[in-house]
């Protein structure tokens, strides 16, 4: 059974079941309150008539054929046959005799002092010359009474299937609203189940289904996204591959041949490339560790001021080479702070090989390290090209090279691993970039 049926059965029900202990009460009270109306009225009556025969009479002899005519008592029965209505009402003398019985009050019984006070007494002249008693039966009721409850419960069930329908057009309604979304999302599912990631659904409301619909869109633009840069990555990889293979399969089929002479010089050129691919290589194997957060840490304590020197040891000579000025700023005596050397120094590696490959002849970088309470903060820093303020969001993702000139190292990798080992140490790193000049800041 599908969940529209299912939600619209369980509102018909509940409404039904609402509806019939309604319909139940409203019966109910509406018998119960119209036979005490009917007592009520009937009493009143019985006592004025009383009252009314005694005052002419002087007596209560003959009272019971006045009020039988009358219709307050029901009439006799017939020889053999049972008393065919109910009597209501029976009447005491001032001496607590039963003079016209009713109920469990018997002809000439003597009925108890107390008893008469739950009952209507009857004067004339100032003297209580008699008392009504209710015996607790109902009255019979005259066929317009009896028209009038059968037209009450006509409308009593008209009112109750009227209600019963509505139950289930409105039920009908509430449940194809609260399912029409999650038929959205479940068409939308199969599709991303079938490899098309970009699946938005409409927000229908702002309850908990359109909070529900806002956070799958959410996650089918990330997962749309997430897909194009594995398909960006993959692509510049083997872009990447392809390169340095086809350089070495020129080389080693030319040297096989004969067309080439071996010399020092080409063997450099083909070592080179090797070690293009190990770091390529490399960097691939640093960033699936890191997703599956079997990325290792071996943390000891080391001063900033000597893990930038050794930074900036390890690219002095480059640096000088290309005459860009290499220097590290430390702001006073900064305390030591425990983290993994090597992978720190290949997060600095990759932003100050990145700052000398885009630093023009004659610029500076500066590598700097500060202290703000708890946290250590780095920094490096060029004068080279400045990144566009619409790529400087996307300058960590993998591969991206909305900017090829701060695209990272040569896999267009080195940006994202550096913010993959720097969150590793529980850290932060961002970016500010102005027209000239670019610093990347790193927060311990």
């Amino acid at each position: 059974m599908k969940l529209t049926s299912k939600l619209t059965l369980a509102f018909l029900l509940v409404s039904l079941i609402a509806v019939g202990l309604a319909a139940l009460f409203v019966w109910t009270t509406t018998y119960v309150q119209f036979d005490q109306y009917l007592v009520d009225q009937r009493q009143g009556q019985f006592v004025a008539i009383a009252a009314e025969y005694y005052q002419s009479q002087g007596s209560w002899s003959g009272v019971d054929a006045v009020l039988r005519e009358q219709g307050l008592l029901p009439p006799f029965a017939q020889p053999g046959t049972q008393q065919p209505d109910p009597q209501p009402f029976a009447l005491v003398d001032q001496n607590r005799v039963v003079i016209v019985p009713g109920g469990q009050y018997r002809p000439g019984q003597k009925v108890q002092k107390g008893t008469l006070e739950k009952g209507i007494g009857i004067e004339v002249g100032g003297v209580v010359v008699g008392t009504v008693l209710t015996t607790g039966q109902a009255p019979t009721r005259s066929p317009i009474e009896d028209k009038y409850l059968t037209h009450v419960n006509q409308s009593l069930l008209v009112a109750a299937l009227g209600g019963a329908l509505i139950a289930l057009l409105l039920g009908l309604f509430l449940a194809r609203s609260l399912t029409h979304p999650v038929r959205d999302l479940t068409a939308a599912t199969v599709s991303m189940a079938q490899g098309r990631f970009s699946q938005p659904v409409p927000i229908r409301s702002q309850d908990e289904l359109g909070k529900l619909a806002a956070s799958f869109n959410q996650m089918s633009a990330d997962l749309e996204r997430a897909n194009r840069a594995r398909r960006q990555m993959t692509a510049d990889i083997a872009h990447d591959l392809r390169n340095p293979l086809t350089v070495l399969s020129g080389y080693l089929e030319s040297l096989q041949d004969g067309k080439l002479q071996p010399t020092p010089e080409r063997f450099e050129v083909m070592q080179s490339e090797v070690q293009h691919l190990q770091r390529l290589v490399e960097d691939l194997r640093t960033l699936s560790l890191a997703d599956v957060g079997e990325l290792k840490l071996h943390r000891q304590l080391i001063a900033p001021a000597d893990l930038l020197e050794r930074v900036v040891a390890a690219y002095r000579h480059q640096a000088e080479s290309q005459q860009i000025e290499l220097s590290v700023d430390t702001q006073g005596a900064l305390a030591e702070i425990e983290l993994d050397p090597e992978r720190m120094e290949q997060v600095l590696g990759n932003l100050v090989s990145n700052a000398l490959r885009y630093t023009p002849e004659g610029g500076t970088i500066r590598l700097s390290a500060d202290q703000a309470e708890d946290r250590l903060v780095l920094g490096v820093e060029d004068s080279g090209s400045g990144i566009l303020p619409e790529v400087l969001p996307h300058i960590f993702e993998r591969s991206y090279r909305g900017d090829p000139s701060r695209s990272g190292n040569e896999s267009g990798l080195g940006l994202a691993i550096a913010k993959s080992i720097v969150e590793l140490h529980g850290g932060s790193i961002y970016a500010e970039s102005a027209s000239a000049g670019t610093r990347f800041t790193i927060i311990l």
